[in-house]
């Protein structure tokens, strides 16, 4: 056992790596229908772990912590502002049922147990996980008028509370979050976030990574020219319902020849018709029969995106385009438009903007031909922009360094609140210049991963010992006062949003009910069961409120206790 402290003590880095692997692995066993996630699990893991005397450093928490939540807030900025305004009124009322309900069970089991100002408020930041009620409680108790060593007791008090506490409200947490909620909704958070995301895209569909339609919209057909043999290009292509297909190669008497408009087609030319498939499927009686193909006939088509700049695009709808834009459209086929992260109805009437990206489909020549017109292509890339993020992140933490105090109440984001607004904000501003700030989906997805599971796993390491041995000692009603504060107020807020609230949805719901209790761990591992970013925008938006009323019970639990 001391070798094993020896080198814990030497290289607290193993232990924390360590904690990852177990945590990971205890998390994936299931108990009917439980399972602990590998958020819980590297928490749990981190306190057994603990107990060989581990010491870390805090600034690589801090660390951890601002990448995962400044990657949260990058990936969610722009839906979390289009959603501002009324539609947030639920959230608002979330995050203030929840302070409200949390502060009125601390003072009650205050007074029920005898707990002093300092107990009670210290169980109040470790059950309710906002560190953030030890700096404002402790001011609040220092303002008091008390002899030096009382109030010195008092704020000791506060520590033992939060160190006793803070394991469970976080594992507390994601019981109820992940585990609860959606027995109690008989709903899971994976189905509800696939309706959710279906809507937001308005019926467009996702595919994933080796997925693929068995039955594309575009496709490329070989015919050989019988009954269109003297017809142009042109008036070939227009044989096609609506328009929908191009000529896009000709093979005459066996060698590609080159071809524009006014090429006529002759009797036996093998051509290559690409289009989307309503248009190009069934052309034997206008074209000729269709073959399997033939060599020098295969062609590379390319989807990409394009931003919208070009002024004869900007504000015109697109019946307008469309009209005004017949030969730069040749070859090229529209997938989709997206503004701001949302999809958008491609109807007559669409009004185009500035910034919107539009998805097309085509051979290389001709998206670069209408990327000349339109505006700068997406080139995919899996480099990350760290000019554009790593001032995102230092912008956050220097914000979270700022404080206002109203009266002798201190209030700040913290780093994380600051990471999380800079995320916001640079995510919105990606979604209006695409060219700038590339962050690869795998990229993203290892920042939130190692920056949650790491953080509570430094958590962990850093107050599991304490934390047992004074449950051990003296600290078992403590406790259990905490698991009341962590468990009550978050089943209290879950059924004022079911009932008065009406949330229906599990994953917008689970986002909203622990982003009001700014319980990360919990947000973690729904984001991992609903495998997509919908519970995304009411956790940002009930987190940076929780942020600010919860800090505000430290000084309101001192003057009522």
């Amino acid at each position: 056992m001391s070798f094993i402290a020896d080198i814990f003590r030497h290289s607290p880095e193993i232990a924390l790596f360590l904690s990852l692997a177990l945590g990971y692995w205890v998390g994936k066993f299931q108990f009917g229908k439980f399972q602990l996630g590998g958020v819980a699990g590297s928490l749990l893991a981190a306190v057994l772990i603990s107990q060989f005397g581990v010491q870390i450093d805090n600034g690589i928490k801090a660390v951890l912590f601002a990448l995962f939540i400044y990657a949260v807030g990058f990936e969610s900025g722009p839906q979390f502002f289009r959603s501002l305004g009324r539609h947030s009124i639920r959230e608002i009322i979330m995050a203030a049922v929840l302070a409200i309900s949390g502060l009125v069970t601390v003072v009650v089991l205050a007074k029920v147990m005898g707990l002093d100002k300092g107990l009670a408020a210290g169980i109040a930041a470790g059950g309710l996980t906002q560190s953030a009620v030890i700096g404002t409680a402790g001011s609040a108790i220092e303002k008091l008028g008390l002899a030096a060593d009382e109030a010195q007791r008092l704020q000791a008090n506060v520590a033992i509370g939060y160190a006793v506490t803070y394991i469970f409200g976080s594992f507390g947490a994601i019981i109820v979050c992940v585990n609860f909620l959606p027995w109690f909704m008989k709903r899971g958070i994976r189905d509800d976030a696939v309706k959710a995301e279906a809507e937001m895209l308005r019926g467009a569909r996702v595919y994933g990574v080796g997925e693929a339609p068995a039955l594309p919209d575009l496709v490329g057909r070989v015919y050989q020219i019988e009954a269109a043999a003297g017809k142009t290009v042109t008036e070939a292509e227009a044989l096609g319902p609506g328009g929908t297909v191009t000529i896009e190669r000709i093979k005459r008497d066996g060698k590609i020849i080159g071809i524009d408009a006014a090429t006529t087609l002759q009797s036996g030319d093998l051509v290559l018709i690409v289009g989307r498939r309503t248009g190009v499927v069934g052309l034997q009686d206008r074209l000729g029969s269709e073959v399997a193909g033939g060599e020098g006939m295969e062609l590379v088509v390319t989807t990409r995106d394009i931003v919208v700049q070009g002024k004869e695009f900007v504000d015109h709808t697109v019946a307008q385009i469309l009209s005004a834009s017949g030969e730069l459209r040749h070859g090229i086929y529209v997938l989709a438009v997206t503004r701001g992260g949302s999809k958008q109805q491609l109807a007559n009437d669409t009004v185009i903007k500035a910034g919107d990206i539009v998805t097309v489909h085509g051979v290389q020549e001709d998206l670069q031909r209408l990327a000349t017109r339109v505006g700068p292509e997406i080139i995919p890339s899996d480099k990350t922009d760290f000019v554009f993020h790593g001032l995102g992140v230092a912008l956050g933490l220097l914000i979270g360094l700022a404080v206002v105090r109203i009266g002798s109440i201190p209030l700040t984001l913290g780093s994380g609140g600051g990471a999380l607004l800079s995320g916001l904000v640079f995510g919105w501003y990606r979604s209006r210049h695409m060219t700038l700030g590339n962050l690869p989906t795998s990229a993203s997805t290892l920042l939130r991963d190692l920056g949650l599971a790491g953080f509570v796993a430094v958590v962990g390491l850093q107050s599991g010992q304490q934390a047992v041995s004074t449950i051990l000692q003296s600290g078992l009603p403590i406790f259990v006062a905490g698991v009341i504060v962590t468990i009550l107020p978050l089943i209290i807020t879950m059924l004022v949003g079911r009932y008065v609230l009406r949330y229906d949805n599990v994953a917008v719901f689970a986002g909203a009910l622990s982003g009001s209790r700014s319980a990360n761990p919990a947000f973690g591992e729904i984001l991992d069961k609903a495998g997509n970013s919908v519970p995304t925008t009411p956790f940002a938006i009930t987190y940076a409120l929780a942020n600010v009323f919860l800090t505000l019970l430290g000084p309101l639990i001192v003057a009522f206790v």
